[in-house]
């Protein structure tokens, strides 16, 4: 049965969010919401909670996950370097919606890279999902909350309507405003590569730092 908890998004309950983090310490998925749809959270490096998201979404397993960060001191341990072009990224961008491909670190499960070596992380501008991470202790999944091939969720009907009862809770925040997801941009390139453009325009990361567009 998916338990549901409403928060505040501008000013969430901390007990809601702690409740949410123990779940995902003791290997359950969250649904959370995120600056556009709601996320399916679990403990990055738990490669069985992370078998089941992809179960869940019924997803490639050869496609990687992204991952939240609640903090920029968190990033450092998942990667294997942040070059300069990221850098840039990151102080004009973060927290927001540009996820940032990296190489990943040795130590992040290869379940959740789909094997590539690589992985997407984003610091998100959500207050619940930079709190859920942070009071985690870990890096959670920030992979969107749908079936594959299918709309991302703005509300909790949403959700049930694609799950069912198969998560173990849900961080109620309302309806999100949806639209976009966020744009990618791969850094192990030189010059990084947008991967997908969405919230953050590929003109405005020009601005910041030259890249090339796939």
């Amino acid at each position: 049965m998916t338990k549901v908890i409403s928060v505040d998004p501008e000013n969430p309950d901390i007990h809601a969010i702690r409740k949410a983090a123990t779940v995902i310490k003791k290997g359950g998925v969250v649904a959370y919401p995120t600056c556009s749809f709601y996320a399916l959270g679990v403990d990055s490096f738990k490669k069985k909670s992370i078998e089941r998201v992809y179960r869940l979404k019924q997803r490639d397993s050869k496609k990687p996950l992204l991952i939240l960060i609640g903090d920029l001191k968190n990033l450092f341990p998942l990667v294997k370097e942040v070059p300069s072009s990221a850098s840039r990224l990151i102080d004009k961008f973060w927290p927001g919606a540009l996820t940032i491909v990296f190489e990943a670190a040795e130590s992040l499960p290869s379940n959740l890279t789909g094997n590539t070596g690589k992985i997407g992380i984003r610091l998100d501008d959500h207050r619940v999902a930079t709190l859920l991470a942070n009071i985690s202790g870990t890096p959670i999944t920030g992979t969107s909350a749908n079936i594959s091939g299918r709309m991302g969720c703005v509300t909790i009907f949403q959700i049930f309507s694609q799950f069912g009862q198969g998560l173990d809770l849900i961080l109620e925040a309302g309806s999100l405003p949806g639209g976009n997801p966020s744009t990618i941009v791969d850094v192990t390139f030189d010059p990084p590569k947008v991967l997908r453009e969405g919230m953050v325009d590929i003109a405005r990361i020009k601005h910041v730092q030259k890249v090339s567009v796939i």
